[in-house]
């Protein structure tokens, strides 16, 4: 599978690669993954989810734009074989657009080949991208750290099913076991070492955090299906130890 087609997985798995910016979708806009592209998300979230509470905002938005990075590094992993270079300075991002239109990376460049696939992720997407946007969009809104990696967690998390999904539903076993083994290293790094429990079930992996998103906050918000909010608190104790 080529890096363009992971979009059959799902949209958060697509990414952009044409070296024309007003070739995509809208008239530009496309931005780095600065401090400028995270104040204009978080405002864009607030508004459509209907929340005037910033925290609130940031905690979703940083949740969307960690499961399109992650989605994407596993994806290609798992299917492609090889890890595209998330962290470099190609990589751009229009805040007013949602997956799978998002994300540009031009002339898709990876890693080195050989790299290892869960040492390219940690490098190039939780280390390289993640922690530098945790920071920013901590500087853009008061919100917890504990909270964004723990969003970030969970966006492996949701990665994972929708990838193992995808992989078992055409027989491609030995990638969908391959999906749960990256992930499963990838949530002992010490960023997101503590952000949820990951287990196995008949119908695929599931993810249970440690924290909450705060999505109940939205007007008529409701709760993720993976919220610590939502298991009895022995399950959470339990995920809170793994």
């Amino acid at each position: 599978m080529h890096l363009t087609e992971l979009a059959a997985v799902g949209p958060f798995f697509a990414l952009r690669t044409d070296d024309d910016e007003f070739g995509g979708p809208g008239p530009g806009g496309y931005l780095p993954l600065g401090e400028g592209a995270v104040r204009l998300r978080v405002e864009t979230v607030g508004r459509r989810l209907g929340t005037e509470e910033g925290r609130v905002a940031a905690s979703v938005a940083f949740q969307g734009v960690a499961g399109r990075l992650l989605s994407v590094a596993l994806g290609a992993a798992v299917l492609v074989g090889r890890v595209p270079d998330l962290a470099g300075d190609g990589l751009r991002w229009h805040p007013l657009l949602t997956a799978p239109d998002d994300l540009w990376l031009p002339d898709a460049p990876f890693l080195p080949s050989g790299t290892d696939p869960v040492a390219g992720i940690a490098a190039a997407v939780v280390e390289g991208r993640l922690a530098p946007l945790h920071d920013l969009f901590r500087t853009a809104v008061p919100v917890s750290s504990r909270v964004l990696w723990g969003n970030a967690g969970s966006a492996l998390g949701g990665a994972l099913r929708v990838l193992h999904a995808w992989c078992a539903e055409r027989g491609r076993g030995g990638e969908a076991a391959r999906a749960v083994g990256y992930a499963r290293s990838l949530l002992e790094h010490p960023l997101l070492a503590g952000t949820g429990r990951l287990t196995g079930s008949a119908t695929g992996p599931e993810f249970v955090r440690t924290t909450c998103c705060l999505y109940y906050r939205v007007p008529s918000g409701g709760m993720c299906g993976d919220c610590v909010l939502r298991h009895p608190p022995r399950a959470a104790a339990g995920a809170a130890r793994g």
